[in-house]
């Protein structure tokens, strides 16, 4: 207990230095309920977002490991624009694209969404079958591939397990179309009604999005196959060898220009700020030539860059995803198809119902006219007819055979001009 006269320190420290620090209040968290003040109960405290996410590293011996990785950190581990990672967000929704950059692959193919180096594959961690059969594939072959002899280098082997899942995965979904889409049309065929109709539709719908899916992955693959530039882009490796060799050549140049300097000053005694300049404009110049013969080295290369390896790889995978989309096109067929032979069976029901009603329509126009001879007679007046029964009955028989004879008239008129067979 705290004894009379005693300082606040002695009787509760920490409270006490709580009231000279107001900051470590709140940092300590005994005032954190009441920062906000008693009018904003649900305001939370701002912070900074960085825009982390997570992905996956694959590396080349098939070794997983994930990370948390803001957006800029990737831009500058892959050397790629800031609209290039649009491509990867699983919030929108991008067209199958490939790109190929200077240091790295930008792949987005239906679900797979990666980036791939000649080191490593940085993939969208996801919870989605789909790239959870991608990562397990790729370090499946990987690991597998590390005692064999694989002549594709890494960036191919990761693009190759991307274009196959992607195909197998839309041939697959073609195929569970067919199976569900062909029964229907089969029985629509036979029997029309307005639920069939309507699953019709709903298929129909579904095919024309998965065709305009199946077209852009076909278009891509293409579109690199035509383009050389693009193609000589994508080989990683051998830039990656290319550069680290130029690296290690320009390491040893500007030792042997500074020591040049060096021995010229001594020959011709110079001012220091003129030598200084000197040395600058000489690594300034020296810099330029290096760059110009890092573009020149680099181009000569890429132009007679062997392509044939990766043409041949997005050839095999041409081939299969082109089927693909002649599968669709042949089911769309089969419901263009179907479709005419219900509308050729409905244009010959609507005949009969034509027919019908003209065959009705000259029975009914005759029945009239044997209705008003009735009726004339059945009217209140004196004649002689009436005085013999048999004779009304005559005029009975004449006016039923006149109608017949009309009505056959009729008939022989249709058929002539080929209105009835």
């Amino acid at each position: 207990m705290a004894q009379p006269g005693a300082s606040s320190f002695d009787a509760d420290p920490e409270s006490f230095i709580s009231s000279l620090n107001p900051s470590s209040y709140y940092v300590n968290g005994i005032g954190r309920h009441n920062a906000c003040g008693p009018g904003f109960p649900g305001l939370k405290k701002r912070t900074h977002n960085l825009g982390n996410r997570s992905w996956i590293l694959i590396d080349t011996k098939g070794n997983l490991e994930v990370v948390e990785l803001d957006k800029s950190t990737v831009m500058r581990r892959c050397s790629l624009p800031s609209r290039d990672l649009r491509l990867l967000d699983p919030l929108f929704i991008y067209p199958s694209s490939i790109l190929g950059r200077e240091k790295a692959i930008v792949v987005s193919l239906e679900q797979i969404r990666c980036i791939i180096t000649a080191d490593e594959v940085i993939l969208k961690n996801s919870v989605e079958e789909s790239v959870q059969q991608y990562k397990y594939e790729l370090c499946k072959r990987l690991e597998v591939s590390k005692d064999n002899y694989d002549d594709l280098p890494f960036e191919f082997r990761a693009l190759e397990v991307a274009l196959e899942h992607t195909c197998m995965s839309l041939d697959a979904q073609v195929k569970d179309l067919e199976l569900d889409i062909y029964p229907v049309l089969d029985e629509l065929a036979s029997s029309i009604s307005t639920l069939n109709l309507e699953r019709v539709r709903r298929f129909k719908g579904s095919l024309s999005a998965l065709t305009q899916r199946v077209q852009k992955v076909c278009d891509e693959i293409e579109h690199l196959m035509n383009d050389d530039g693009d193609m000589a882009e994508m080989y990683l490796t051998e830039k990656k060898e290319r550069r680290d060799i130029l690296t290690d050549s320009d390491i040893c140049n500007p030792i042997n220009i500074s020591e040049d300097v060096n021995f010229g000053s001594k020959s011709a005694p110079v001012s220091p700020v003129g030598s200084s300049s000197g040395v600058h404009r000489l690594q300034r110049a020296f810099s330029t030539m290096s760059t110009t013969k890092h573009g020149s080295f680099l181009s000569s290369s890429s132009a007679a860059e062997n392509i044939d390896q990766l043409e041949m790889l997005l050839e095999a995978y041409f081939v299969g995803i082109d089927n693909t989309l002649n599968k669709l096109l042949s089911l769309k067929e089969y419901i263009d198809d179907t479709e005419d032979l219900i509308n050729i069976k409905l244009g010959n029901v609507q005949n009969q119902l034509i027919k019908f009603e003209l065959l009705l329509t000259a029975a009914t126009f005759v029945t009239t006219m044997f209705a008003v001879v009735t009726a004339v007679f059945g009217m209140n007046f004196k004649d002689t007819v009436f005085d013999e029964p048999s004779t009304f009955n005559w005029v009975l028989i004449i006016s039923g055979v006149f109608c017949v004879v009309l009505y056959g008239l009729f008939l022989i008129y249709f058929r002539h001009k080929k209105v009835i067979p």
